[in-house]
């Protein structure tokens, strides 16, 4: 996987955890197990009441063992989003 990710530093993408969290960031670096480092980052917290709230966070870490996918971030289409008016149910943690 780790291969796969060398397109994707310096670009923002968002990350699901394990325990269902969203984290939107720029990319800045990964290590042999995952470990990924975002700078300008932000968690996005899902409600199905008062929609999306964003967590800014800054310089994160996120432990390769939490890791769940990684994907691109078309950033044209995210600026669009409306993202007071979405809502949805959180995500449910991932069970082995």
């Amino acid at each position: 996987m780790a291969s796969g990710l060398d397109s994707f530093v310096n670009h923002t993408v968002s990350i699901i955890t394990s325990d269902g969290r969203n984290f939107i960031g720029t990319l800045k670096g990964f290590d042999q197990t995952i470990n990924v480092i975002l700078d300008e980052s932000h968690e996005r917290v899902y409600s199905t009441t008062t929609g999306v709230e964003q967590v800014m966070l800054g310089l994160h870490i996120i432990r390769g063992d939490n890791v769940a996918l990684i994907g691109l971030i078309d950033e044209d289409v995210d600026n669009r989003l409306n993202l007071a008016n979405i809502k949805a149910e959180p995500l449910n943690p991932v069970v082995h």
